[in-house]
């Protein structure tokens, strides 16, 4: 009798099989993961900044969106990866306008899972409170919502 060598094709496709359900469950939570990850990068980027903006506030008002003031407060427009920062004034209403506030802002760029999309950081008199769009569950400190 001759000895049976190697695997029968019903074998090989069982393990296919098997290879295929566990891609179809790992591919969706790298997914989640990668999002997740650079959700959390942007905060911790933005978040790096806002003792000097605040700082910068306490003898200014709040800083426009120039390179100046990107200097003053020890960043710049394009000082991560993961996208562009903004600067933005809130002013009150009426005649005599007045900066109350502001917003800074991180826009992923394409090289990121969150295309797009934003993290900000509002500035109020009562303090800061974080807002993003990514879609992103669990991102503490940061509710989801729309940023301005």
């Amino acid at each position: 009798m001759k000895k049976q060598q190697g695997f029968s094709l019903i074998e090989l496709l069982i393990v296919v099989a098997i290879i295929g359900a566990l891609t179809a469950i790992a591919i969706p939570a790298y997914e989640s993961y990668t999002k997740k990850s650079d959700a959390t990068a942007g905060v911790a980027t933005l978040k790096s900044l806002l003792t000097n903006i605040d700082l910068y506030t306490q003898n200014n008002e709040f800083p426009a969106n120039s390179d100046a003031n990107w200097t003053s407060i020890g960043g710049a427009k394009d000082m991560t990866a993961l996208g562009t920062l903004a600067l933005a004034q809130i002013s009150s209403e009426g005649d005599n306008p007045e900066v109350t506030g502001g917003t800074i802002t991180l826009t992923f760029n394409e090289n990121t899972s969150l295309d797009t999309k934003r993290v900000q950081y509002q500035k109020s008199t009562s303090g800061w409170k974080c807002v993003h769009d990514t879609g992103v569950k669990d991102l503490k400190s940061c509710t989801l919502g729309s940023p301005l």
